[in-house]
């Protein structure tokens, strides 16, 4: 049955973003265009290697919510009305997804992993699912851990989680969209196409998911009015390709390892 779901809401994605790409268009760029089938593969094998991950995640953020989280806690957040849980839901998850996706940036062994997602230089709304595993566990940490440790419902945070999987694939999509006057309030993919630009103002801007206010409160937005971003992807060299895209990060710790103790197999030998 929830494989069966995955394929409807697929589906779905397909039939609204495919046309509205077409219709309002960014930039000219084809729908079979470089890196699709690479992102296919993301699409359809990521959700099996994120699956453990996450259940580990929420595994032991229920464990916090029972045997760490003071009850007086966990019963102020059960009697908030439906509508208010999902409400603070939103605001707690997306600045979980601000400060995990900073941190992603700023800890030079982490933008390795980060670094796949970046490395797609034809930005469109499949470009979305463009993600190592550990990069998509990590975000979902930030942003699921707070929510089941405090103890919201379920139907919570399965609507916060529903929102944010349109919000992922709209901010990505490859159309002209600007929030005008809310532009500093909500994320759109005006903003978000500039954290994937590759000019050296834009990087290290623009990291959150649905609040673009958190960038405003934190100091790391970027969005100058009237222009657009040319060029994306990253300086270093990437493969193209799933598999060697899902070793990157490890071939690049191993190079770096082996560069910083260059001695340290012949001292092992002595």
């Amino acid at each position: 049955m929830r494989e069966l779901f995955a394929q409807y809401q697929l589906l779905l994605t397909i039939l609204i973003f495919v046309p509205f790409e077409l219709l309002f268009a960014a930039r000219p760029q084809k729908i079979f265009r470089r890196g699709l089938l690479t992102d296919m593969a993301f699409l359809f094998i990521n959700g099996w290697l994120v699956f453990a991950g996450v259940t580990a995640i929420l595994a032991v953020a229920t464990l916090v919510n029972q045997w760490i989280l003071p009850s007086a806690v966990k019963q102020a957040v059960g009697d908030l009305p439906y509508l208010v849980q999902v409400v603070i839901a939103i605001l707690i998850g997306d600045l979980g997804v601000y400060w995990t996706h900073r941190t992603l940036h700023a800890v030079p062994a982490m933008w390795h992993i980060h670094a796949v997602h970046h490395a797609v230089e034809e930005l469109d709304w499949l470009a979305a699912v463009h993600q190592h595993p550990l990069d998509v566990t990590f975000m979902k940490a930030g942003s699921l851990f707070p929510l089941v440790a405090l103890g919201f419902s379920a139907e919570a945070i399965g609507t916060y989680l529903a929102l944010y999987y349109w919000q992922t694939w709209l901010t990505h999509a490859n159309v002209r969209l600007s929030y005008g006057p809310l532009r500093h309030v909500l994320v759109s993919p005006e903003f978000h196409h500039w954290h994937h630009s590759s000019e050296r103002e834009a990087r290290d801007k623009n990291f959150a998911g649905l609040f673009s206010f958190y960038d405003v409160l934190f100091g790391s937005v970027y969005l100058p009015q009237g222009q657009k971003p040319k060029t994306f992807g990253v300086d270093e060299p990437m493969p193209s390709r799933y598999l060697p895209l899902l070793a990157h990060p490890f071939v690049v710790w191993a190079s770096k390892h082996k560069r910083d103790d260059p001695s340290g197999t012949q001292a092992q030998r002595q």
